[in-house]
């Protein structure tokens, strides 16, 4: 600030100090003021601010009629009695003493009035405003009070500039704890950011999410609201109504009639009423005057324990009311202390002398005194109030011990700014009366609340601590069975627009409000993750939900192990395929030079039912957990194996019919064919085909074991990629391609001699192959599941068995059943009556 902007302020306080000064006619009561080495000032509401249309820049005159504030009165007595305690011990401050001019705040005029007095240099009344103010010393070093917000800002305001404490006992703002604009504000009541947030727990703990909010006109009200507004929906709770009681509302007007009107229609059952008291009575007067009952009212510090309050006439029948309070402490001696008062004062009543007209700190004509049954009650909220009034005045004593040395046992009596007391009150810590006093660096007290609950015995109120808050950070203790609810069977109100979700339904919001939604199931693997109620989460890969699910589970991993009743029935079958192709073998081995085994293709046969053998040793890689080696090996394997025994089949067959029918047509041919192996090479030829087919298959489309998670949503079903591959088609249509080879020359030879005639028998087992591998694609079509490899093995199986049954097993039957037609002379007759039959035709 300039030195020239200084001078101009100066001018203007001191204009505006004289002003106010000059125009009452009044006298400076004792009660007002004490004399002391280190003064101190105190604001406090001995009168109601009684609202109307001033004309003239004029301080207001406080005793209007029916003006006085009991609570006020409560007040101001507690710093009173505070100092003189302080004085009369020699603990704190053993040889100096603490006085104190004391200031009627009524209105705002009158709370500028005595700030402004305050500001003035002792003994005079002027303001100095230096450009150093860290050596400007005012008339009191520190300043108690006031009450509300709007009149503790002005003040703050006003004193933070020259760093004079400024310690309120009821401003609760939070606005007032910014150092940037109120450095030398402090308190000893809690702040609004705290009650607010007690208010919030308080509604989240008995699931009130759908709510009305009213705040009363003026900065203690609309900042509530506001803090309110900004931290209820970040914990799910929804304002469905919001209203200011403004400063010209009376019950029944038409201003308060809307208000009833919408707060009926808003349907909330639970209200919560941010307001001073003043203004809460207007509301509750006109809340009785509607009949706007069964509702649950929340009730801000201000007015929870307020018998201004509870005395409206038929407030009992509203419903119940639940609110925070300041922790009910009591200063010992004060109601002894203000009876003590009564008693000297004897009741005087009547015009104060005429004196000095800038010597007064209360703005009133008349000075007022009472008897021991006119005194007014100090009340429980009174009480609580007058202990923050004397913490105040103890946190400042104890702020000039520290200040002048008193530990020693003497205090050192030097000159004191307010800006060095400043400092060491911000430090205090002290125990008074078991409450430990010391403040946070936003000047806060470490305080916390009461949860209380009116109780109504007829029409006598009273109210019970159910609970109180402790942090931070901010947590209630609450006591839930010492609530009277206003419903039936005293249940606890439920105040929400839409009712719980079921478990696993998702709130869809409608319209505006989130508290206002409809439930949708889940749909199957997703669930409701409870962290957000408003969309369903996909389960993990390995995990799977029905549908309206509150979590996932894990899947069941399935494949066709070694232990399952179809796995064993397969095996057995399988096993048994191996053993009679193993015994086929030693038995054709065995009886080699026989026709029969002649006849069937002498050492070829060895060649075939190695190949069905090795195609039924592929087989067992269907079962147990999928693994590389298996996947690579069990398709590939049968696929070779089968178009072995397919190709040696077909060759045969070939051979039979070109032997019988055309060898003697074309020769040539004939005799080229034997001279250069044409069967053997065929086989080999047919063979080796297929063996790079499947090793384009292996190389290529490898199949590799895979993890399939869309068939089933509770299962992940182990199994190969073969199936999908293009090289299992090819594979499979090649093998398809030899087994109508096969059957086409197995027809052609239907007409041959009998010992050579295998039509029926292969065209059987060939039908069979058919039929198998139709069945199979046919199921694994419309159905993927873990039994789907057995479907498989039982297509594969059906195949292998078919071709060692319908080509081996007569065989078989002749060599151990009818050794009788297993000779050169049936075979000879045979030859013999299909060539006469030949040649018949």
């Amino acid at each position: 600030m300039s030195l020239l902007a200084a001078h101009l302020v100066s001018r203007l306080l001191s204009l505006s100090c004289c002003w106010a000064l000059s125009c009452h006619d009044t006298e400076l009561s004792p009660d007002f003021s004490l004399a002391g080495d280190y003064l101190l000032a105190g604001l406090f509401p001995v009168h109601s601010h009684c609202p109307g249309v001033r004309r003239r820049p004029t301080v207001t005159v406080c005793d209007r009629p029916n003006s006085f504030n009991g609570h006020g009165y409560h007040l101001f007595q507690a710093m009173r009695f505070g100092v003189e305690e302080i004085n009369n011990s020699t603990a704190l401050l053993p040889n100096v003493t603490l006085g104190y001019q004391l200031y009627d705040v009524c209105s705002e005029s009158a709370n500028v009035y005595a700030t402004l007095n305050v500001l003035s240099v002792l003994g005079t009344h002027h303001i100095e405003v230096r450009a150093n103010p860290a050596h400007y010393s005012p008339a009191a070093l520190a300043v108690i009070g006031p009450d509300t917000t709007s009149h503790a800002a002005t003040t703050a305001a006003l004193l933070s500039p020259f760093l004079v404490p400024l310690v309120s006992y009821e401003a609760s703002s939070r606005m007032l704890g910014v150092k940037r604009y109120y450095p030398s504000f402090l308190r000893t009541i809690p702040s609004d950011e705290h009650q607010v947030e007690v208010l919030v727990l308080l509604l989240q703990r008995f699931g009130w999410v759908w709510i009305s909010l009213v705040g009363s006109d003026g900065d203690y009200g609309q900042l509530g609201v506001q803090a309110l507004e900004e931290l209820a929906p970040q914990q799910g709770i929804c304002i469905a109504f919001k209203d200011i009681i403004p400063f010209s509302a009376y019950p029944g007007s038409e201003r308060m009639q809307a208000m009833m009107l919408h707060l009926a229609r808003a349907r909330t059952t639970v209200v919560v009423v941010f307001s001073s008291r003043q203004l809460a009575r207007v509301f509750f007067e006109s809340v009785v005057l509607t009949n706007l009952t069964a509702k649950v009212w929340i009730a801000s510090e201000d007015w929870a324990i307020s018998r201004h309050i509870s005395s409206v006439p038929g407030i009992w029948g509203i419903g119940t009311v639940l609110g925070v309070a300041i922790q009910q402490r009591l200063v010992p001696g004060l109601k002894e202390f203000e009876e003590a008062h009564v008693r000297a004062a004897k009741g005087a009543y009547g015009p104060c002398s005429e004196g000095s007209w800038c010597s007064s700190n209360q703005l009133c004509r008349e000075c007022r005194g009472f008897t021991a049954q006119q005194m007014p009650k100090l009340s429980t909220f009174s009480m609580s109030s007058a202990y923050n009034v004397y913490r105040a005045v103890y946190a400042v004593a104890h702020g000039l011990h520290q200040l002048l040395d008193c530990a020693s046992g003497a205090c050192s009596r030097d000159k004191v700014y307010p800006w060095q007391l400043l400092e060491q009150i911000r430090k205090v810590n002290f125990l008074l009366q078991e409450d430990n006093v010391m403040f946070n660096n936003k000047g806060d007290p470490l305080s916390s609340y009461d949860i209380i609950a009116w109780d109504w015995s007829g029409s006598k109120w009273t109210f019970r601590v159910i609970g109180s808050s402790t942090g931070p950070p901010v947590q209630l203790d609450i006591n839930k069975t010492k609530i009277r609810w206003h419903g039936k069977d005293n249940q606890v109100p439920k105040s929400v627009c839409s009712s719980d979700c079921l478990e696993g339904h998702q709130r869809v919001i409608v319209g505006f409000y989130h508290c206002c939604f409809e439930c949708v199931p889940c749909e199957a693997g997703t669930f409701l993750n409870k962290s957000d109620l408003h969309s369903c989460q996909p389960c993990g890969k390995e995990e799977w939900a029905p549908e309206g699910s509150e979590t996932c589970f894990p899947r069941t991993v399935v494949f066709l192990t070694w232990h399952e009743p179809i796995s064993w029935v397969l095996l057995a079958a399988n096993t048994l395929l191996l053993v009679l192709v193993t015994g086929t073998a030693g038995l054709f081995a065995w009886h080699l030079e026989t026709p029969v085994v002649r006849s069937a293709g002498g050492r070829l046969c060895f060649f075939m039912l190695g190949s069905l053998a090795g195609g039924s040793c592929g087989l067992y890689g269907f079962f147990g957990e999928p693994t590389l080696p298996t996947c690579l090996l069990r398709q590939g394997l049968f696929a070779l194996c089968f178009a072995i025994f397919l190709s040696c089949l077909t060759i045969r067959s070939f051979q039979l019919v070109f032997i019988f029918k055309f060898s003697a047509k074309v020769p040539t041919f004939y005799h080229a064919w034997v001279r250069n192996h044409g069967p053997s090479l065929f086989v080999v030829t047919s063979s080796v085909a297929q063996l790079l087919i499947c090793l384009t298959w292996l190389a290529v489309w490898t199949p590799r074991p895979s993890r399939e998670y869309q068939r089933f949503p509770q299962l992940v079903v182990l199994d190969c990629t073969e199936a999908n591959s293009v090289g299992f088609l090819l594979a499979f249509a090649y093998n398809g391609l030899l087994s109508l080879s096969a059957f086409a020359c197995s027809y052609l030879g239907k007409d041959l001699p009998e010992n050579y005639n295998e039509a029926k028998c292969v065209t059987f087992s060939l039908l069979l192959n058919f039929v198998a591998w139709i069945g199979f694609f046919t199921t694994a079509s419309v159905y993927q599941g873990k039994y789907l490899p057995a479907v498989h093995v039982l297509a594969a199986l059906s195949s292998l068995s078919g071709g060692f049954g319908g080509y081996f097993l007569p065989k078989c039957y002749v060599i151990l059943r009818r050794p009788d037609l297993n000779s050169a002379e049936h075979f000879q007759a045979s030859i013999q009556d299909y060539t006469r039959r030949c040649g018949s035709t």
